[in-house]
């Protein structure tokens, strides 16, 4: 039975399928994305969060601390979790619960009544999903027969790509840049698999909703978008395009979990949303 590791699960989620949705994050990321929203989901590790306006600096952490590291020195931190109960004003906390398939499952089946009674089920997301992909196949066919929605930057071989869209309703996919070498430098990896498995969507029938985050001077311009909607055109299970505006609080929780937030494009611009190139080839596009 596979293992994986998740770091949250929201109830209530209403923007990540049809009905009231519960919304499951699975741990370990391999891009880095200049904007992602979520950093405690890049690391596939369990590890330490430091709510730094709480701390005060008493070092009683680190009196605890068997791996010699300073009150933020979260790179060497190993998740031991000793420092936690001791701290007097509850800033550190553990991010990342390893759970079973079976386990997992079990969890989220008891919500089904209530899931089935407002015509939701679940959404599995990220980090990425794919990444942990014999845990997530396993925890799909454990909750049938809710309806099962995953969300992936669809940086995946194709055959775990392919795996994992024949046992889900619904797939939510992010288009981030068509230009390879522009996806590169601002996710660390190039986007061949992306559209690779694109154009395996496209074909097979499961229905799909587009994402794009739209981040100021890097793909929110009128070729970007015209490339995107070409892509999309003939879509057998398209359901719409969402745009995601970028918005500066993005960067609120790097420092919590040890890392800086430098973007290279400017945080203080406004994203331009740009519909014509959708709209034109009969494709719905909606702002989230």
């Amino acid at each position: 039975m596979a293992k994986g590791m998740i770091f949250d699960i929201q109830e209530f989620a209403v923007h990540d399928g049809p009905g009231i949705r519960v919304l499951v994050f699975f741990k370990g990321c391999p891009l880095r994305c200049e904007w992602c929203h979520n950093p405690e989901g890049l690391s596939p590790k369990k590890q330490l969060i430091v709510t730094r306006d709480r701390c005060v600096g008493c070092g009683i952490c680190q009196t605890v601390c068997e791996h010699q590291a300073a009150p933020f020195a979260l790179d060497r931190c190993v998740g031991c979790g000793k420092c936690i109960s001791v701290c007097p004003n509850g800033a550190r906390r553990l991010c990342g619960c390893e759970m079973t398939s079976e386990q997992l499952a079990k969890e989220l089946l008891s919500y089904q009544a209530f899931l089935e009674l407002s015509g939701g089920g679940i959404t599995i997301s990220g980090g990425e999903p794919l990444y942990q992909a014999e845990f997530l196949i396993e925890v799909l066919e454990r909750l049938r027969p809710l309806h099962l929605a995953v969300e992936t930057s669809g940086y995946a071989p194709p055959s775990v790509f392919r795996e994992v869209v024949e046992r889900v309703d619904l797939l939510f996919l992010d288009i981030k840049h068509t230009n390879s070498a522009i996806h590169k430098r601002f996710t660390g990896v190039d986007n061949d698999l992306i559209l690779g498995n694109l154009e395996y969507l496209k074909e097979c029938g499961t229905e799909f909703i587009i994402r794009i985050p739209l981040i100021p001077g890097v793909n929110d311009n009128r070729t970007t978008m015209d490339t995107a909607a070409d892509l999309l055109s003939d879509s057998q299970g398209l359901l719409r395009v969402e745009f995601l505006p970028y918005h500066k609080t993005a960067g609120a929780k790097y420092s919590m979990v040890g890392r800086e937030y430098q973007p290279s494009f400017s945080t203080e611009s406004t994203p331009r949303v740009i519909h014509e190139p959708f709209k034109t080839r009969g494709i719905r596009s909606v702002v989230l």
